[in-house]
């Protein structure tokens, strides 16, 4: 048997499926099981012991040559299951031009019209239980929400390397995160440099991790000393491997709160313009979500450019100096 998954979102999405590949894998194990990732977040699948192969669907750089490109793919593979893990109707439409005989997906929108068996999407669970309901069709077993990404023996090895100086002087090792692709996801940059001089004061030691496109604002807030600015000189799989040898997190509603999860190394999170109930929340025991209660939350649910009110209070509201003593407490308590 030949099974196909299909996630074209983004990285905490990518992330949030793995509980899935290693649920359908247990379920059909003796299938060869493919992904069709875009090529952003392909690196986070590397290594997966539960993956045959990875398809790279490239939606920005020309969406129709990459979609006729992966539809012969397809054809020639033969797959007998798609798995259609969020409601894109260009993905449903490319298994079924494929001719694969059984696409399983969510029963909504205009990719419900495409799909063999529609499995009920349900509001407001958290998105690993939703995927994970995409077996229901074949399994009613409960399977582990545990996320998981493998870095290599080699790349546990070079962040070690590359962390052990700063281990060695500092308490406590902190990975910080304050970029996103939405502004208002954001908390705000003159408290993420305030906190993390506080932090540094304090004897912790933070490492910056991003995009290229974060490297900057990382740069401004970098402290002088017990810091090290490693944003935009990472693979994704090479910053898992460093929030490895983290003792904390500190980030957005953001892919650096999935990938910190799937590598077991807790979190705190800031949520403004997204709630806990959106569904993408860091879901381990010891994991800190800090957000303020206002009427004017959710205003989304990806966050937006600006603020729709203009006040942006939902992050404003939640002070270094408050955020300093969660932290100074979790360690305290630990």
């Amino acid at each position: 048997m030949k099974i196909l998954i299909v996630q074209t979102a983004f990285i905490g999405d990518v992330i949030l499926i793995t509980p899935l590949i290693r649920a359908i894998k247990k379920h059909f194990s003796a299938a060869l099981l493919d992904i069709i990732v875009v090529p952003q977040t392909a690196d986070l699948l590397q290594n997966n012991p539960h993956i045959n192969s990875t398809i790279i669907f490239d939606k920005k750089k020309n969406k129709l040559l990459s979609f006729f490109s992966i539809l012969k793919t397809l054809r020639s593979e033969k797959y007998d299951i798609a798995f259609l893990t969020h409601s894109s109707s260009t993905s449903a439409l490319l298994t079924l031009l494929a001719g694969i005989p059984v696409r399983v997906g969510f029963d909504r929108w205009l990719s419900r019209k495409f799909l063999t068996k529609r499995v009920k999407h349900i509001p407001n669970v958290f998105k690993i239980e939703k995927y994970l309901n995409l077996l229901s069709p074949y399994t009613s077993e409960k399977s582990s929400i545990q996320t998981e990404l493998f870095p290599t023996v080699e790349l546990i090895d070079k962040a070690k390397q590359i962390t052990s100086n700063l281990k060695s002087k500092t308490k406590k090792l902190i990975a910080v995160a304050p970029g996103s692709v939405w502004f208002t996801k954001r908390w705000p940059e003159e408290y993420f440099a305030e906190l993390v001089t506080k932090l540094t004061k304090d004897n912790f030691g933070i490492i910056f991790i991003g995009s290229k496109e974060e490297s900057d604002i990382c740069e401004r807030i970098q402290p002088e000393s017990n810091s090290i600015n490693l944003a935009g000189e990472l693979s994704l799989l090479e910053s898992a491997a460093i929030v490895n040898e983290c003792d904390l997190m500190i980030c957005n509603d953001s892919g650096a709160m999935h990938i910190a999860n799937a590598m077991k190394t807790d979190v705190l999170a800031f949520f403004g313009p997204t709630v806990k109930k959106i569904g993408y929340f860091p879901f381990r025991t010891s994991d800190i979500v800090l957000e303020r209660n206002l009427d004017c939350r959710p205003c989304g649910s990806h966050g937006a450019d600006k603020c729709p009110l203009g006040h942006f209070e939902c992050m404003k509201l939640i002070k270094p100096d408050y955020v300093s003593k969660v932290i100074q407490n979790k360690f305290t308590e630990n």
